[in-house]
């Protein structure tokens, strides 16, 4: 009989429970913090982790006076279990496959307020032709979209992207085009031959990834061009918020231009300059190709790279 090896020892032994708590202190500021997370006492949690730290022979967390942090070897484990974690959340997913017809859940995370006909049209189809699959879609900030698919908790994302990831999958499904917005109250609304000059100074309001080293960097551009006060008054990750604070008077700020179309039509918002060359941003379709998916998942995310692909990039400019 071969000799187990200690890797094998490992994964027999091993306690998810630990690794569960240790997704908890992972993400918390302290060991008191991640107790009260998980309502536990701070002695339980402590051993715990002192109970991994031992079966691991590596220490996880530096504890020192005013310092709480992951070790190398702890950045390691945090990624590993993520992906564990995920997996278990899923083990559900791959026992419904046993019926002939298309069902199950499919999970979407978006980007607030993504107007996009061609997604539209393909969850329109996917219904049309499974309905007995249901579908969950939740709007997110883009980085917390990512994290979710990353850990597996969703099927697929709709969102921005500012750096690639090797561990995932991803598709650019459109283009849209950003300007700038202020609201009925504002002084310079209705007003025709406004120039770049005249923004200069006056407040604004923006997106919490408008910054130049995140993923709107080339909506940040247009605001310093534009020479905005420096000091944001109000910041959202909702589409929605941003567009209300714009409506109420609170600065001038960016928006897609073809999402808010109607509201300029209608008299809500109107645009300021720049009027040529608007920077614009791509929002993609990313997923993770190492998560199992259910029929359903598998059949939307490959209906619409289907879509994606068969549709010219200059029909997915949304301008």
């Amino acid at each position: 009989m071969n000799q187990e090896t200690s890797a094998e020892r490992l994964a027999r032994e091993l306690d998810w429970n630990l690794l569960r708590t240790f997704l908890v202190i992972a993400t918390s500021r302290s060991i008191t913090d991640a107790a009260d997370r998980l309502t536990l006492k701070q002695p339980t949690v402590s051993s715990a982790l002192k109970r991994l730290e031992d079966r691991l022979g590596k220490q996880l967390v530096e504890r020192k006076p005013g310092r709480f942090a992951l070790t190398d070897a702890g950045k390691l484990l945090y990624d590993e279990t993520i992906d564990i974690h995920g997996a278990i959340l899923r083990l559900g997913t791959v026992m419904r496959n046993v019926e002939n017809e298309v069902q199950g859940l499919v999970r979407i995370a978006t980007a607030s307020h993504v107007v996009c006909p061609l997604l539209d049209a393909a969850l329109s189809d996917f219904h049309a032709r499974h309905p007995r699959a249901t579908l969950s879609i939740e709007a997110m900030a883009s980085k917390d979209a990512l994290a979710a698919v990353t850990a597996r908790r969703v099927s697929f994302a709709v969102c921005l992207v500012k750096d690639l990831s090797p561990r995932l999958e991803y598709r650019r499904l459109f283009r849209e085009y950003f300007g700038l917005f202020c609201g009925p109250t504002h002084a310079l609304f209705g007003k025709t031959g406004v120039t770049m000059a005249d923004l200069a100074g006056q407040s604004s309001v923006s997106f919490i990834t408008d910054q130049m080293n995140d993923a709107l960097r080339a909506v940040t551009l247009m605001r310093t061009e534009a020479q905005l006060d420096a000091r944001i008054v109000g910041t959202s990750p909702n589409l929605e918020e941003v567009r209300r604070m714009i409506v109420a008077g609170l600065g001038i700020g960016p928006l897609p231009i073809h999402v808010v179309r109607e509201d300029v039509e209608m008299g809500r918002l109107w645009r300021l300059p720049p009027f040529d060359a608007p920077p614009h941003v791509d929002v993609h379709v990313v997923w993770n190709p190492n998560a199992r998916t259910n029929r359903a998942e598998a059949t939307l995310l490959a209906d619409l790279l289907d879509k994606i692909e068969t549709t010219p990039m200059e029909q997915r400019i949304y301008a």
